[in-house]
């Protein structure tokens, strides 16, 4: 064990014999930890270190945004006077997203579809 794991688990062990670790929140919980199997083992400190920081790279937080516009399309109305600026809001975005090689099939749910029928042809 390195020296700075030694010095982290005493501080850890202090805190927990004098209450300090009492009361935090998910206390008793499993923890939810991340499948980052994918990504080289030297890379994941500082991965885990930015996902937690709320940083996304560009084209996953494109992503994200696509999917809340495709969501707000289905839930307004043809006639709302929002519904042309969402839907160029969400084409501007599916190219931005073609053009950084994204597959843009889960904004029209062409895979859901297919998936479905593959399972009802079963």
């Amino acid at each position: 064990m390195w020296l700075i794991d030694q010095w982290a688990e005493k501080h850890i062990l202090d805190a927990q014999k004098k209450g300090e670790m009492d009361g935090l929140a998910g206390e008793g919980k499993p923890l939810a930890l991340d499948d980052d199997s994918a990504v080289p083992a030297g890379l994941r400190a500082s991965y885990r270190l930015l996902k937690n920081a709320g940083y996304l790279p560009p084209e996953l937080q494109q992503r994200k945004e696509a999917l809340e516009l495709a969501d707000m399309l289905k839930s307004i109305a043809d006639t709302d006077p929002q519904h042309p600026l969402i839907e160029k809001r969400l084409a501007l975005l599916e190219l931005k997203l073609r053009q950084a090689g994204v597959n843009t099939d889960f904004l029209h749910g062409k895979y859901a579809e297919r998936f479905a029928k593959k399972i009802h042809q079963r």
